[in-house]
């Protein structure tokens, strides 16, 4: 029997799910897969990586709705080279569904999946599904990619219908998934991995926090973010879902949401920046990039407690509050004038919702080299970002108890004499 596959990657869900939605119409039953990749794994130092669990305990629930229908996943551990040579061999397979992903990574990947597939006549079929809008859907009148966040968020909600946003239904459907007898999810065990805590956050039904969202958003004491983004990542949530409920709900959510698209469309038009600075010009940036001094940073022991506060926090839960983390990416790239590169790379190995573009743009935006990044001379004073999202120091003890104490590092840099070298060091690269 002819089968096509839907291949799974950042749309862990059977709902609203375009590629799952297009193939579940195509006339041949569906496979669901996924691949652990290795070439991404094997990059992985952290063999409990919070990542992993989630991403496994969001299989497990796909494949619990599977065999409801007496269907069910076909997950595999390695190259997405050898996972497609080993489909393929499995199956009769008549076409590939997958949704379009915009990292470098994964645009090589992809298109050398497509190449292996139509050397043997299998159509390779991609949608739209993670974004509202990709690549050059909003571009400036001349054709151009936007480069300033306002003018790039007016044009898209300008653009957005009531089209963009609509739901794929998909239950009517769901009678043609592939008959067949349940295949084992490898334990993660199995892929070198071990278990960690499952203290993920669940969406909230009430949408309570994304209409105070405005309100609420820039105190991490509070549980006044949404706590989606890890959802986003990973396609538990539908973004069309989300935009349609902020829309109704909050503004200042749905600019963030517009923030997001923003920075995945950077990251397509310019994938440069991975690597380099968008401002080319802060690539001659004498950074100082001592190595003691980062590690206080990465440890939470600088001696400013919102500072270390949000290291601490990242570390021990894979979390960090939005306000802190402008804080801490401020403090390593201007106080200690260590390169973004570091920072942003320490993120990455540490954050349960990391994403390229959005961790990318954010570190940018903090060092001053990205696009529409705030200006240099821009020095986030961590004492005051303290007393006025911390007024009562309820986050800071959470996470660094010994604050009342004698036990308390002393401040690695004083916050002055650190802005005026800031300024300096800053203002010499950058002379015209």
């Amino acid at each position: 029997m002819k089968i096509v596959i839907c291949w799974l990657r950042r749309d862990l869900r059977l709902h609203d799910q375009a590629a799952l939605y297009h193939a579940l119409r195509s006339g041949c039953p569906v496979v669901p897969v996924f691949v652990f990749d290795t070439d991404i794994l094997d990059d992985l130092e952290d063999r409990a990586d919070r990542r992993l669990q989630f991403i496994h305990d969001a299989l497990a629930g796909l494949q619990q709705q599977l065999l409801k229908m007496g269907s069910t996943l076909h997950v595999y551990h390695g190259t997405p080279a050898a996972a497609f040579r080993h489909f393929t061999e499995v199956y009769d397979v008549a076409g590939v569904f997958a949704n379009h992903d915009y990292e470098p990574y994964a645009r090589g990947r992809d298109e050398a999946i497509g190449a292996y597939l139509r050397e043997r006549n299998i159509p390779f079929k991609t949608f739209k599904d993670q974004v509202i809008f990709e690549k050059g859907e909003v571009l400036k009148d001349n054709g151009e990619p936007y480069t300033v966040f306002t003018p790039y968020s007016r044009k898209w909600l300008a653009a957005m219908e009531p089209f963009f946003v609509k739901s794929y239904s998909m239950e009517k459907y769901f009678g043609n998934f592939h008959l067949q007898d349940e295949r084992p999810i490898p334990s993660l065990g199995d892929i070198g991995f071990v278990p960690t805590q499952r203290d993920f956050p669940a969406p909230d039904p009430e949408d309570a926090i994304i209409k105070h969202y405005d309100q609420t958003r820039d105190y991490p004491a509070i549980p006044g973010t949404s706590r989606l983004s890890v959802h986003l990542r990973f396609g538990t949530v539908s973004i069309r879902e989300l935009v349609r409920r902020a829309t109704k709900l909050n503004d200042t959510f749905l600019k963030e949401l517009i923030w997001r698209e923003f920075y995945q469309m950077i990251l397509w038009h310019f994938p440069d920046v991975v690597h380099a600075s968008f401002k080319k010009e802060y690539d001659n940036i004498a950074w100082r990039n001592n190595e003691r001094e980062f590690r206080a940073w990465c440890e939470g022991q600088t001696g400013y407690p919102i500072v270390d506060a949000g290291m601490r926090e990242l570390n021990e839960t894979g979390y960090m509050h939005n306000r802190v983390r402008m804080v801490t990416a401020s403090f390593l790239t201007k106080h200690l004038l260590i390169d973004w590169r570091w920072g942003e790379a320490y993120f990455a190995k540490k954050l349960l919702d990391y994403d390229l573009a959005a961790n990318n743009g954010g570190w940018q935006w903090a060092a001053g080299s990205g696009c529409d990044a705030a200006p240099y001379f821009r020095v986030f004073n961590p004492t005051l970002q303290a007393q006025k999202f911390d007024k009562e120091g309820k986050y800071i003890r959470k996470w660094v108890p010994e604050i009342d104490g004698l036990t308390y590092v002393q401040p690695v840099v004083n916050h002055e004499m650190a802005r005026k070298r800031a300024l300096e060091v800053y203002g010499k690269a950058l002379k015209p």
